[in-house]
């Protein structure tokens, strides 16, 4: 998209019905823009299709719930919104951003519960999220903010202000000439990218981090899926730093990422290997299906 979100033709999906994106506005005093009170999902349409349309409208839902309030609209009423944001705006192949958020009301405090719950959908065309790296291999930082404790957030949840790290680092990251930044997580173990996945593979047998305090991504999980029913084994486990150099190919995941390889994280050098490319097409031809 060129120019600023804000600012774009076509419709925007809002509180049940279809409005011009440029009237899709709420007010300042939103408890989501105090408080982070916003849940959201991003998906991608392939030929037409959402790939994963209702997983990702039922973690919408748990995400909200996660977050202590409820979306006012059906994991069905959802997906046939999203359609209708496509067919609107005339897209087949495209990124799609749903969200719900605690809108303006009569709180305005760190309490919101008589605020009303607002859900928007917006689509829109979307290239590759690193660009060249998609081919070349992504060059990574490594983030001095880790993801912290789950008994400190709902890391599970899809939520706007656990990406606030996230932002930092990948600004600093793109500070130095970097695409993306690994994150550690609050015990030092090797964990996730600013919104995407890892992996690694060693000796043909691929590594990932353990999901037990950041998301478990859908992009994630039809991966090991993917590799599983190829026969590659697959561990899910915790990954210590001074690990990094033993590996010989790394790939991220994600909605946005897809599957990216990754040439280099810090002082690491990766190949974008036979089973990384084997894994980035499989991928493409199951979303595509």
């Amino acid at each position: 998209m060129e120019g600023s979100y804000a600012d774009h033709d076509g419709k925007i999906w809002m509180d049940g019905k279809l409005v011009d994106w440029r009237g899709a506005n709420v007010h300042v005093l939103t408890h989501a823009l105090h408080y982070a009170s916003s849940v959201f999902e991003g998906e991608r349409c392939y030929n037409g299709k959402i790939f994963l349309d209702r997983e990702h409208a039922e973690r919408l839902h748990f995400s909200a719930n996660c977050l202590d309030f409820q979306i006012p609209y059906t994991v069905e009423e959802l997906m046939a919104a999203k359609a209708e944001v496509l067919a609107a705006n005339n897209l087949t192949d495209a990124y799609v951003r749903a969200f719900a958020w605690r809108g303006a009301g009569p709180d305005m405090g760190v309490a919101s519960a008589r605020n009303p719950v607002q859900v928007a959908i917006a689509a829109w065309h979307w290239g590759n999220y690193y660009g060249d790296a998609k081919t070349k291999g992504a060059k990574l930082d490594i983030a001095k903010w880790k993801r912290p404790s789950p008994e400190t957030i709902p890391h599970q949840a899809k939520a706007a202000g656990l990406y606030m790290i996230c932002t930092m680092s990948k600004h600093a990251a793109e500070a130095k000439g970097c695409s993306d930044a690994l994150m550690f997580d609050y015990r030092g173990y090797v964990a996730e990218c600013t919104g995407a996945n890892l992996f690694f593979v060693k000796d043909g047998e691929v590594h990932t981090p353990l999901a037990d305090c950041f998301l478990n991504g859908l992009t994630r999980q039809t991966v090991i899926k993917t590799l599983r029913a190829k026969g590659v084994t697959v561990h899910e486990r915790h990954i210590m730093p001074e690990e990094l150099e033993s590996f010989q190919q790394c790939w991220l995941t994600g909605t946005a990422a897809e599957v990216t390889p990754v040439g280099q994280i810090g002082d690491y050098n990766f190949e974008v290997g036979a089973l990384t490319l084997d894994i980035a097409s499989d991928y493409e031809k199951l979303v595509r299906a």
